[in-house]
């Protein structure tokens, strides 16, 4: 049972317009709680997980010089709500696929994009300060960015369950508060609850996957979730933003590629488990399994990059050591003499 009670829904005529037109069949209950318990389990271990990648002492670093994270926090919540909420406008999603499409917006970053800015050599104290102030923000400005810009659609302020969303938040800071307690305490176990904590949700995103496609029918899921609006709007929403506003403001490259990552980089888990928990079965239908696209977007969309970054540092990057060499060659042609070795 979602937040909303049916008997709720049935009072209240202007949310009951709001949400008809996207009813689907309810699930069997024994299929419902199952994937609701595996979207709970799933989400209190990978935050456990999150919580291990935190330290006190990084984050104090970096909250004296707050211009990385303040530009990571703008592109957080500043720049992504406001992307999805145009591409929900411009590809005209319904009420509940836009419903979607803000809460995975407005989603804080997830643990995954920590292991996503190692690939490219990102700042990890930053990264990681990045996502420890995410999700703490997001407390306060998940509820708060969903209700300005559901004011955008019409009658659609009254469908979205900001006490469930609430609710769901704080529940997801005390994991979190285990992993940072386990990393201070125990810290020899954190990389490996870490590991563990990514694995898990990979597995689970399959499972829920899988159940979800079985019991209501796959076209029926792939018609819902794998429409040319929502793949479109999870191919959009991405790293380009953050990286061009960190650009913009000067932020070195490491700590360019490190923002962009934590921009584009949702935290999955919080996402399906407020649409999964927040919202009655037959209202969100199988749109909970929405973050599940956009990450496989974003995985691939990261993973190019990488490739990229890496072929480019292998074989069209110059080093200090090769600049020092080109400059010693061309002072020996001139007949100068040089200090540095060829």
């Amino acid at each position: 049972m979602g937040v909303f009670s049916y008997q709720y829904l049935a009072s209240n005529d202007s949310l009951l317009f709001n949400i008809t037109p996207t009813h689907f069949p309810p699930l069997p209950p024994i299929i419902d709680q199952t994937i609701s318990i595996t979207i709970i389990v799933a989400i209190f271990i990978t935050m456990v997980s999150l919580g291990c990648t935190m330290e006190v002492s990084k984050i104090k670093t970096h909250i004296l010089k707050p211009k990385g994270v303040a530009i990571a926090v703008v592109a957080q919540f500043g720049v992504m709500p406001l992307t999805a909420f145009s591409l929900a406008k411009v590809l005209q999603l319904g009420p509940m696929e836009a419903v979607a499409v803000l809460i995975c917006g407005c989603c804080p970053g997830g643990s995954l994009s920590n292991i996503l800015a190692l690939a490219l050599k990102g700042d990890m104290n930053l990264s990681i300060v990045m996502t420890t102030c995410s999700t703490v923000l997001a407390l306060g400005m998940m509820p708060l960015l969903l209700y300005l810009y559901c004011q955008g659609f019409s009658n659609l302020e009254s469908a979205v369950p900001y006490a469930g969303i609430t609710l769901a938040l704080v529940m997801t800071l005390f994991p979190c508060g285990i992993g940072i307690l386990i990393n201070f305490y125990r810290p020899q176990y954190s990389k490996t609850i870490t590991k563990i904590g990514l694995s898990l949700l990979l597995i689970s995103m399959v499972v829920i996957g899988l159940l979800a496609s079985v019991t209501r029918g796959r076209i029926n899921v792939m018609l819902t979730v794998l429409s040319p609006q929502l793949m479109a709007t999870a191919a959009l929403i991405g790293y380009s933003l953050g990286y061009i506003l960190s650009y913009l403001f000067r932020v070195n490259r490491s700590g360019q590629r490190t923002i962009a990552m934590e921009t584009g980089c949702q935290n999955i888990q919080l996402c399906s488990a407020i649409l999964k928990v927040a919202f009655p079965p037959d209202v969100i239908g199988p749109l909970y399994l929405f973050p599940i696209v956009y990450i496989v977007f974003q995985v691939g969309e990261a993973l190019l990059l990488i490739v990229l970054f890496w072929v480019h540092q292998r074989f069209f990057k110059t080093t200090k050591k090769e600049k020092r060499v080109y400059e010693a060659v061309k002072l020996e042609e001139a007949g100068q003499p040089s200090d540095v070795a060829i």
